[in-house]
């Protein structure tokens, strides 16, 4: 077998993102053949890697791929030693980590897995995978509001993407990115002069959280890991790629940032309270019965107009389970 890099060595173990390894790396948590190693150091499966002194292996580990309505007050963070960490609240039998941060105050759907193959697949801005977000701020806001945020906003130095802007009551509104810029809604709001009030997430890609209650879980179902292995199979991991599609669509004409219709017929399965394990067999957390979704749709009424109709519900049936636990 051919020498890989470190981090994506760990994160085939299912320890962590590849990310957080190179974290692990430059703190000094891990060893190979009991030296030190660089960031961006590569190994063979004949090498001994520990963290923290455990050693890892890379074998045939069945993917893990849960659904969880992260509650308020909650930190999105491998860190055990935090406090209200994500992986003490969810209580998985296996090791897990999130794809992407909800910040603390921020409540809804994050997917947490043991892949870190298909982390940066989903994450990276250059793929254009949506995420859906239902906001409440300080303050009533009008068609200005939804216009200056739809058309990009000025924050860390940099314009964001241009985006799908829905106006939803007085102080509520709809918006679909598909970058994922640090605390990015919370300061494009802060940046015309409004303080986001509570923050939920309520899509990622086709994923939905329908029939997940706040603070609880489930398992993915084949029907969902099959529609976002499909959507992620031409997605790009590292950020040169990214550079390299963005390059090759210049001067081409832009995209529509018009939310399109998605085809999901599945139904959402019942949700896992935090903490339970699933069934042998590999079944969803709840293992259950499956609950049909109602269809429904963004609003033809957003600034950049949306079309009538919208990503459908969430598949049923049985999930996928992790492999051996470490």
């Amino acid at each position: 077998m051919e020498p890989i890099r470190l981090n994506k060595f760990i994160s085939d173990a299912g320890y962590c993102s590849r990310r957080e390894a190179d974290k692990l790396i430059e703190q000094g948590r891990v060893m190979v053949n009991g030296k030190r190693p660089d960031v961006g150091a590569k190994v063979t499966p004949k090498d001994k890697i520990r963290v923290d002194g455990n050693l890892l292996q890379v074998d045939a580990v069945e993917p893990v791929y849960l659904l969880l309505n992260k509650p308020a007050g909650i930190e999105t963070t491998t860190d055990r030693s935090q406090r209200d960490n994500i992986i003490s609240f969810v209580n998985y039998p296996e090791r897990i980590f999130p794809i992407g941060r909800l910040d603390k105050d921020s409540e809804g759907l994050i997917i947490l897995t043991n892949n870190g193959d298909i982390v940066n697949k989903i994450l990276r801005a250059g793929n254009k995978h949506e995420k859906e977000y239902i906001v409440t701020v300080d303050k009533p806001i009008n068609q200005d509001f939804v216009t200056k945020m739809s058309g990009g906003v000025s924050i860390l130095g940099v314009n964001t993407k241009k985006c799908f802007v829905e106006q939803l009551g007085p102080n509520k509104f709809r918006i679909i990115l598909t970058q994922g810029m640090n605390r990015q809604i919370r300061r494009m709001t802060e940046a015309l002069g409004y303080e986001v009030q509570t923050l939920q997430r309520t899509r990622i890609m086709h994923l939905s959280l329908n029939k997940i209650p706040l603070g609880q879980w489930r398992n993915m179902t084949d029907t969902e890991i099959a529609e976002m292995e499909r959507l992620v199979a031409s997605s790009t991991k590292t950020e040169e790629g990214s550079a390299t599609k963005k390059r090759a669509e210049s001067g081409a004409p832009a995209r529509s940032n018009k939310p399109k219709p998605r085809s999901n017929s599945s139904a959402a399965a019942r949700p896992g309270r935090p903490g339970g394990a699933p069934k042998a067999g590999g079944k969803s957390a709840a293992g259950g019965k499956s609950n049909k979704p109602k269809s429904g749709a963004p609003s033809a009424r957003g600034s950049r107009g949306a079309s009538k109709g919208g990503p459908k519900g969430n598949a049923g049936g049985k999930g996928r389970s992790g492999g051996k636990r470490r």
